[in-house]
């Protein structure tokens, strides 16, 4: 299946959502550091959020793009990361599976654990779910500790609570380990 160009000069614009309830906040973790067919990692990164709504997927806040250096491999390209809040009325499975669906489109592919990808689409949380939930593990387990995934999330929410482990977000950006050169890119 073939990404239509229709899109892809045209970022994704939407309004802040002042009546988002942090509780009831799907996040979802977006990243970049093979351009593939588009002339950067940002323009590969907005056309998948211009792709969300075809798969029932509305973005009603998001971060801007923050910019690291591939982990645990430095010297793979660097990351374009960002993170979005959405409505959807998928359930967690349903909707891991239509992310799932837009990576494949965008020509996503698991040679190698953290190799370098076009599009990196993780579920971070969903609302207040915690544990695994038949083999889906919320909130991410990782992401609390990732500069990459709480910066962006923080310039955004800066209240959100982890349902794992109850740190604010803003407080979990400046103690996260992982990507620590994490910084705003525009």
């Amino acid at each position: 299946m073939e990404v239509g160009s229709e899109n892809m000069d045209v970022p994704v614009t939407v309004e802040l959502d002042g009546a988002v309830d942090l509780d009831d906040a799907v996040i979802v973790a977006l990243g970049c550091n093979d351009k593939g067919a588009w002339r950067d990692c940002r323009e590969a990164l907005e056309a998948a959020l211009a792709r969300f709504r075809s798969e029932g997927i509305d973005v009603v806040m998001r971060s801007s793009w923050w910019r690291s250096a591939a982990w645990p491999d430095p010297e793979d390209p660097p990351f374009t990361n960002g993170v979005v809040i959405v409505r959807t009325a998928h359930d967690p499975h349903a909707l891991m599976a239509a992310l799932g669906r837009i990576e494949d489109v965008f020509g996503r592919r698991r040679s190698r654990p953290n190799a370098p990808r076009t599009l990196d689409l993780d579920l971070i949380a969903y609302g207040r779910l915690s544990g695994d939930l038949d083999g889906l593990i919320l909130p991410h387990p990782r992401a609390a500790d990732r500069k990459f995934v709480m910066g962006p999330l923080a310039e955004i929410a800066p209240d959100w609570t982890d349902p794992g482990g109850g740190g604010r977000a803003a407080d979990l950006a400046r103690s996260a380990r992982v990507g620590a050169d994490a910084h705003c890119a525009g």
